[in-house]
């Protein structure tokens, strides 16, 4: 393998997602950095890859990213793969990746599984023109993110987690209306996906009845313009 950078996707749910080119790479590097290494650990034994692994996570990617540098350049060949999707999606990768740029080191990113995409897509929302929003603040600057948003007439996407779903929908009906169009998918490729679509307050009603499971990819609509 070249000496570089191999930002690769893994699956976000079914095993089957995986590409050719991805296993080939991970099976072919020096070393996999690996968001959590129990996880990847079951994805690696399933497809027979043996390559070392190194964690490599949002709490410690500030202090290795400088040595991870070093190894590249030095001559190794590294790849960073995520728990699932693809790298510096919601996920880390994004410190990396810039470091690797500024220090001349060449990186390749391979196509695949991003959980979004998939939820826009059979969202049946407009998907011409749209804005990625992953996870809103928890607190600290979400009423003035979701006032900013509130004008957008793109569609929107977001990522939520079980617990959370509720209280953001009811957040989209405070400041984007109550009959905004929206639609939630939860599970995406895994035995139990499914997707919901309607309006917010319909999607309140079902969530309130039906609790929260997995994790959730919600797409809304943009503001109309009429």
């Amino acid at each position: 393998m070249e000496s570089k950078l191999y930002l690769v996707p893994t699956p976000i749910g079914n095993l089957e997602d995986i590409t050719f080119r991805a296993v080939r790479v991970l099976k072919e590097v020096d070393l996999i950095l690996a968001e959590d290494t129990r996880t990847s650990g079951k994805l690696l034994k399933h497809f027979e890859i043996s390559t070392h692994m190194h964690s490599h996570h949002m709490h410690n990617e500030h202090k290795t990213v400088d040595n991870i540098v070093k190894r590249i350049k030095s001559g190794e060949s590294v790849a960073l793969i995520s728990d699932a999707g693809t790298p510096a999606i919601s996920d880390p990768g994004f410190l990396l990746t810039r470091a690797c740029i500024e220090n001349g080191v060449e990186i390749e990113c391979l196509p695949g599984a991003t959980a979004f995409v998939p939820a826009l897509v059979n969202s049946g929302l407009p998907n011409d023109k749209f804005i990625f929003e992953g996870f809103l603040p928890v607190k600290k600057g979400r009423q003035t993110r979701l006032t900013f948003l509130a004008e957008e007439t793109r569609t929107m996407i977001f990522y939520e987690s079980p617990h959370k779903l509720l209280k953001t929908l009811t957040h989209f009906a405070q400041y984007f209306g109550e009959d905004r169009p929206i639609s939630v998918s939860r599970e995406l490729t895994k035995l139990y996906e499914e997707t919901i679509r309607g309006t917010v307050s319909e999607l309140i009603q079902h969530f309130t009845k039906k609790a929260p499971k997995g994790e959730f990819v919600v797409v809304v609509g943009g503001k109309s313009s009429k």
